[in-house]
């Protein structure tokens, strides 16, 4: 099962994440989002417990509860979406053709 873990103080590690949840069950894995480039935490992130029933339990337990002086929301992580968008999913087209919004042609 694939738990999302938000609101997560920046001082939380990963290995803080592990600690957390193995005391419902076996924990896969357990990853703090971090940006690429600055390595600074995102406020988020993800553990894997191969156990439906321990995830579901550490859910409920864990919701809300303070770590590291703040109340972390706990829920199972949904699917990535394919892609992120297709045709028109950047807002209106700035070409000048029809329907465009661009500046015309001259």
């Amino acid at each position: 099962m694939n738990i999302y873990v938000g609101n997560l103080s920046y001082s939380v590690t990963s290995d803080d994440l592990r600690k957390a949840f193995e005391q419902f069950g076996e924990v896969s894995s357990a990853n703090v989002v971090t940006d690429k480039f600055t390595g600074q935490s995102k406020g988020f992130g993800f553990v894997e417990m191969p156990n439906k029933s321990n995830g579901e339990a550490a859910i409920k337990a864990l919701d809300g509860t303070d770590l590291k002086g703040r109340n972390v929301r706990v829920n199972e992580a949904r699917p990535r979406t394919e892609g992120g968008g297709g045709p028109g999913a950047g807002g209106p087209r700035r070409s000048g053709g029809p329907g465009g919004g661009g500046r015309g042609r001259f």
